[in-house]
């Protein structure tokens, strides 16, 4: 890999590690709602331009259906629910079990193409792990862990695992730029209503400052480092970042906020990111977005 080929891998494992810490920041004053919102909204300003710059939009026109789904199954459900989620959860337990993505696409995967998604034995060892690294992590830190957010979280793990399925066969042949940048502008048209009559009579830098974090570093900027990280060194190696993220929000969740490193997370940790990797093979499912 080159040195910009590192530079970028380094810089995406960081980014796209850290919307959990900022989210659960964002959450003390936000609620859920505007905070999507508050996200979206400067991204779409920034990105959209671009977008239409280099001709991106107009050929999503004839396929705003799929857009519409991939907006709610990879920004719009998942950043509200996973918002929802970290008012009661670490932004560690958020991290590692958003973590399981791969996991639950072989899952899937299997569910829609059984013909070319065959479960070796090498794969269900690592959803065996996988799960079983899930299950010591909310059984070993169950006590004080709220359990409809861990239902809560269910939902971005599992729509992030549909996104890239519905890119990959439906929208395959279209700009990336333009879907990502139609797709947070959708979302941040179908929260405007709900987030604005929700506004807080006063916010603080604090959570000023991490709002523009997740607008601008973990969206906007986040995406187009990750199309530069794609386009210098490939799909597959740039998708192995989905392996590094729960470790830098574990890292910052006890650096910054004071959050406990616990026996689950000891524990688990190692058995999500094993069964991952054994359960996803030499292919890994192509992350279109995060956190």
């Amino acid at each position: 890999m080159s040195r910009r080929g590192w530079l970028l891998f380094v810089a995406m494992s960081v980014i796209w590690g850290t919307p959990y810490l900022l989210i659960r920041v964002a959450v003390r004053e936000l609620s859920p709602a505007t905070l999507v919102f508050a996200r979206t909204l400067p991204a779409a300003i920034l990105l959209i331009p671009m977008a239409a710059h280099r001709g991106q939009l107009r050929p999503l026109l004839p396929h705003w259906r799929w857009i519409i789904a991939f907006t709610a199954v990879e920004l719009a459900l998942p950043w509200f629910f996973l918002s929802e989620a970290e008012q009661h959860l670490t932004s560690s337990m958020a991290g590692l079990l958003i973590a399981t993505v791969p996991l639950i696409a072989v899952v899937i995967y299997r569910a829609v193409s059984p013909a070319t998604e065959r479960i070796t034995r090498r794969r269900l060892l690592g959803l065996v792990v996988g799960f079983a690294g899930v299950i010591a992590l909310v059984g070993i830190d169950r006590r004080g862990t709220d359990l409809v957010s861990l239902a809560e979280i269910a939902v971005p793990a599992v729509g992030y695992s549909l996104g890239p399925l519905i890119v990959s066969r439906r929208l395959a042949d279209l700009p990336r730029l333009g879907v990502v940048s139609a797709s947070i502008a959708l979302a941040a048209i179908l929260y405007a209503p709900v987030a604005l009559t929700q506004l807080p009579a006063r916010i603080s830098f604090e959570v000023l400052a991490a709002v523009a974090g997740l607008a601008f570093l973990c969206t906007a900027l986040a995406f187009l480092l990750f199309f530069a990280l794609i386009a210098e060194v490939g799909p597959s190696r740039a998708t192995v970042i989905t392996y590094l993220n729960p470790a830098v929000a574990v890292l910052l969740g006890v650096a910054l906020l004071g959050e406990r490193f616990t026996t689950g997370i000891a524990v688990g940790f190692p058995l999500i990111i094993v069964g991952s990797v054994l359960a996803t093979g030499s292919r890994t499912p192509d992350p279109v977005a995060h956190s």
